[in-house]
């Protein structure tokens, strides 16, 4: 039986994190959850999450800076960025760099669904 695929979700509020993970979860996914961009980059994963989502308004590393890091180091999965504070120029830059979907927080159930899925479906290989 196939695993199911993991979601990382970075975000520095524990509640966003926990609300997001039961989300996750309920749609039959694994979920891995990080308050920051260096404790996810410092995790050794056995492989890459099949998506993550991230906050870009973060101490320590921006949701942007973190997505740079992975870009730089040839590091390439789906990220869902999810802000309180967006802005076209961050918007623009994360989805340059390959962002799948930038929403606005707070961002509800059925977006966040349907951006997860339609991140997951583009990383499925057709037979």
């Amino acid at each position: 039986m196939a695993q199911a695929p993991t979601i990382a979700i970075v975000d520095d509020d524990e509640g966003v994190r926990t609300s997001l993970a039961s989300l996750v979860r309920s749609l039959g996914y694994e979920a891995r959850t990080y308050g920051s961009g260096p404790e996810f980059l410092h995790d050794r994963l056995e492989e890459e999450p099949a998506c993550m989502i991230a906050d870009i308004q973060m101490p320590l590393m921006t949701g942007d800076e973190l997505q740079q890091n992975l870009v730089s180091a040839g590091r390439s999965f789906p990220i869902i960025f999810m802000t309180a504070f967006p802005t076209d120029a961050v918007r623009r830059r994360v989805m340059a760099n390959g962002a799948h979907c930038f929403l606005s927080k707070p961002a509800d159930g059925d977006t966040i669904i349907q951006c997860l899925e339609e991140a997951l479906a583009a990383r499925r290989p057709l037979h």
